[in-house]
């Protein structure tokens, strides 16, 4: 036994010496590395899982935020201002007191055969003088009215914006100073920052907690929804219209007015609708005139209004309008009496892009605006 056993090894030794090496079974591959050991993808959006690392960690949050249009730092809206020289209205305006106040055919003339009832009273005047008996205004039409009232002083300047593309993500105004919360609902903590009146916002996500809806506005940021003019973009042509390329749309829920053309959105600003028992019809309309300026007036002594040079008007429904308020300092709520109101700038601007027969779609999509046709009759402003 021992004798084999030598011849064994020193065959082996000879084998070896000669550099012949004994057969080794294959080496198998080994098995794929598991998830804990894989390599992190850098911290970014991914949007479609990436194949040679793991979107881990900050890409989570981030990949969350892109996919409701959200970026750090965040994207501007693809917008500008109009140009500041549509909110020059070429008048002077005053308004009368809540008095009788009669039209003369000269300074300090004390006849008179007319008179404009006490009421909402705006009138255009050419020219002013000082008798040293007191103040009148000569009017657009050759009358004379003693100065029973002011002269407007300031017209609001505000405007919307236009677009060179149409935003990912909805935007809108807000329309007084509000708080910006860490979290949505009415106890949830403050960052310490607020919002100033008509502050353009985008809106990436809303949520209704505490029977309120919360609008998120960066991360981490929540703001009050119903304190915003939110502008929800659809740029698909209202029904009825027969896949027109141009309309404009008023929303009575936001108090907001949006413009597209070419199945693009290309202006939106706040508006002022009618205020509750003379609200804005809601429907499908187009525009029947476009008048420069115009006189409205309402001829019911309980609630009489007149109004001179009312500026870029186009007449849509009846005697329902969209046109400028230079009377109004503020929108975003309803005011009017049936009129969509935009400031002077706004209703320049539209009434430049606007062509008659133009598509305007009313529409509140809470559903709380009537439609009876019966509550629609009469003036409007």
């Amino acid at each position: 036994m021992r004798k084999w056993l030598w011849i064994f090894f020193i065959a082996q030794g000879s084998l070896l010496s000669f550099g012949i090496l004994p057969a080794r079974a294959p080496t198998a591959t080994p098995p794929p590395e598991p998830d804990s050991g894989a390599v992190v993808c850098t911290p970014n959006a991914y949007l479609v899982s990436p194949e040679d690392c793991l979107p881990l960690g900050p890409s989570i949050y981030l990949t969350g935020l892109a996919q409701i249009g959200m970026t750090l730092p965040l994207n501007p809206l693809p917008s500008l201002k109009p140009n500041d020289l549509l909110t020059d209205v070429p008048f002077h305006y005053f308004i009368l007191d809540k008095t009788k106040v009669p039209l003369l055919s000269a300074p300090g003339d004390v006849t008179s055969n007319q008179t404009f009832p006490p009421g909402f009273v705006y009138i255009a005047y050419k020219d002013r003088i000082n008798t040293g008996h007191g103040i009148y205004y000569l009017l657009q039409n050759g009358g004379w009215i003693l100065g029973k009232g002011e002269r407007l002083s300031e017209i609001s300047t505000f405007q919307g914006l236009e677009f060179r593309s149409t935003p990912r993500n909805s935007f809108g105004w807000t329309f007084e100073d509000i708080p910006i919360l860490i979290k949505p609902g009415y106890n949830a903590p403050e960052t310490g920052r607020r919002l100033a009146p008509f502050t353009v916002i985008q809106v990436f996500d809303t949520k209704t907690v505490g029977g309120a809806d919360w609008n998120l506005i960066a991360p981490d940021q929540w703001v009050e929804a119903r304190k915003v003019a939110q502008v929800a973009i659809n740029t698909k042509p209202p029904d009825g219209t027969a896949n027109a390329l141009r309309w404009i749309d008023v929303n009575l829920a936001e108090q907001t007015l949006a413009v597209y053309d070419g199945g693009q959105l290309v202006f939106a600003t706040v508006i002022a609708s009618g205020l509750e028992p003379f609200w804005t019809r809601p429907g499908l309309f187009q525009i029947q005139q476009k008048k420069l300026t115009e006189t409205m007036r309402n001829n019911d002594p309980s609630d009489f209004y007149y109004l001179e040079d009312v500026p870029w008007t186009m007449y849509y429904d009846g005697s329902r309008a969209l046109h400028g308020a230079y009377w109004r300092t503020r929108f975003g709520y309803p005011q009017s009496h049936g009129c969509v109101n935009l400031s002077v700038g706004d209703a320049h601007w539209l009434f430049n892009w606007a062509r008659l027969g133009d598509w305007v779609y009313v529409h509140d999509p809470t559903g709380h605006t009537p439609t009876d046709p019966s509550l629609y009759q009469g003036g409007a402003y």
